[in-house]
């Protein structure tokens, strides 16, 4: 038997944004690669047609109808255990499905481009470490366990979860393992003040967990809209989990690759 069915969303929606917040922003790493990474840069095009299609939703038939997508085709927890339904007018797809069309789907410009920003720099290195295939693989099972390390905390959940940074939390993961002396320029704000850094991975992406884990535990399962803590943990430790099953063999992740592509950010 299914659970209760939700009402129809009004105008005011919540969404739980699998995004980042942080103290730092990463603008490139120095970190060669050998390949060309097709898989990240469809990803990023996947990424932003997706928003595009949801800005002209929105722009075509308002408020509401951009507000039934993202229950169409985010991951509202309470439904994907059984416990809730979506109107019938809006339940497009199986719950288990929202699980991967969630990955895609951004809550607004700043929600997409960071998440984008993170994939562009990082992304590259961890599909140059397993080759096209096994980095399809890699990012799609970290953002299932992504995706069930927030329904575990908050199961009952009504809000929509969407945003691809649970993905992007395994590819950190796995980077943080594989390249932890390679280079990261970052903005570091202070105050009013910008101060430009070059750190090694294993700082920015080591403060970004710990910062990822203190906010997941202050935060709690949470009750409403906002960041989807556990889903960033959820994702970073798979891709920990993950990265040495999916790597080529005998890659030698800290060692610089001599004569590869440089490590590129979107100015380097």
């Amino acid at each position: 038997m299914g659970g209760h069915t939700l009402k129809t969303p009004r105008p005011a929606i919540r969404v739980q944004l699998q995004s980042r917040q942080e103290p730092m922003i990463p603008i490139k790493d120095d970190n060669p690669t050998r390949i060309t990474p097709y898989v990240t840069w469809t990803l990023l095009a996947i990424n932003i047609g997706v928003f595009a299609l949801q800005f002209s939703v929105q722009s075509s038939g308002g408020p509401q109808a951009a507000q039934e997508m993202i229950y169409s085709f985010g991951l509202v927890p309470a439904v994907l255990i059984g416990e809730r339904q979506l109107p019938p007018e809006i339940a497009v797809l199986p719950a288990e499905a929202t699980i991967f069309t969630s990955m895609f789907m951004h809550g607004g410009l700043l929600h997409l481009g960071g998440n984008m920003l993170y994939l562009w720099i990082f992304g590259n290195n961890i599909e140059d470490s397993m080759g096209h295939g096994r980095f399809i693989v890699f990012y799609l099972l970290c953002g299932i366990a992504a995706a069930f390390a927030q329904v575990a905390v908050n199961p009952g959940s009504t809000v929509p979860m969407v945003g691809a940074s649970g993905a992007i939390s395994g590819v950190l993961g796995a980077y943080l393992l594989l390249f932890p002396r390679a280079h990261v320029l970052v903005l570091l704000p202070i105050f009013v003040f910008i101060q430009i850094l070059r750190l090694p991975a294993l700082i920015v992406l080591g403060l970004w967990f710990v910062f990822q884990l203190l906010s997941g535990v202050s935060a709690g399962a949470g009750t409403g809209g906002g960041v989807a803590f556990w889903a960033h943990i959820g994702g970073f430790v798979a891709g920990m989990a993950l990265i040495f099953l999916f790597r080529k063999d005998g890659f030698a992740g800290a060692r610089r690759h001599s004569g590869g592509r440089g490590g590129r950010g979107p100015w380097g």
